[in-house]
């Protein structure tokens, strides 16, 4: 009922709302939403496909051998399975604060992923010191309510020598469910320099139903403090 209500706003009417929305909104209760949402559009079976070829973009490889016999883990996974096409690691786990709600509301797809699902809180992933060879992250960790707290967690979990392959997205602005404002200093002065940086892209947005072209293209652009992405590829040292 509140799906169909929100899909007849006009956009203009919901750029007035959305101030008074994210003050009264829950944070949680609104990702849910999100992903029941996408549930509801897909017919009852959530598309992941895509990730294969976002990650390996991101990972700046052409297939997934470079993942074989590794833990690998998503942090901010969401419900759709997005290691689903890892099928070489030795353990797959997806961090995500709503993991317990996700297996509730969607149990078909997420037991049918062929990976662990867990759920972090906002201070703390539940995974020992050292552990995981390989984090992603996809247009998650501003998400967090606290960003330096999120990014010592991601360092402490990954293993000496261990990579992350992340997609922050640059200078948006808040909402419910993205709290955080990223900036390039930001994201360094509370995680890369304390990492090994191996690629470093930026750029802004390509058109709205290919938002990633600029990488697939290897045409980047980017204007300084405007809304966009960076992918980096980063080694804990």
């Amino acid at each position: 009922m509140l799906y169909g209500i929100k899909k007849r706003i006009p956009t203009s009417v919901k750029k007035i709302l959305r101030p008074i929305h994210n003050i009264i909104a829950n944070k949680y209760f609104t990702e849910l939403e999100y992903w029941q949402n996408k549930y509801h559009d897909e017919n009852g079976k959530f598309n992941n496909s895509f990730y294969e070829k976002i990650m390996l973009e991101m990972a700046q490889e052409t297939d997934g051998r470079f993942l074989e016999n590794k833990i690998v883990a998503d942090f901010g996974c969401g419900p759709r399975g997005s290691l689903v096409w890892v099928d070489s690691a030795k353990l797959r786990i997806g961090i995500d604060v709503l993991a317990d709600r996700y297996a509730n509301a969607f149990k078909q797809d997420i037991t049918s992923h062929g990976m662990l699902y867990l759920k972090a809180t906002e201070q703390c992933i539940p995974i020992p010191d050292n552990f995981v060879d390989v984090v992603f992250s996809l247009n998650a960790i501003d998400h967090v309510d606290s960003f330096s707290v999120m990014s010592d967690e991601i360092l402490r979990i990954l293993k000496t020598g261990g990579i992350l392959y992340c997609s922050f997205n640059l200078e948006e602005a808040k909402s419910v469910t993205e709290p955080q404002v990223l900036s390039e200093s930001k994201i360094k002065n509370h995680l890369l320099n304390n990492m090994k940086i191996h690629s470093y892209r930026i750029t802004n947005k390509g058109p709205k139903d290919n938002i990633y072209k600029p990488f697939y293209d290897n045409v980047l652009n980017y204007k300084h403090d405007s809304e966009g992405f960076l992918w980096v590829k980063a080694e804990k040292i």
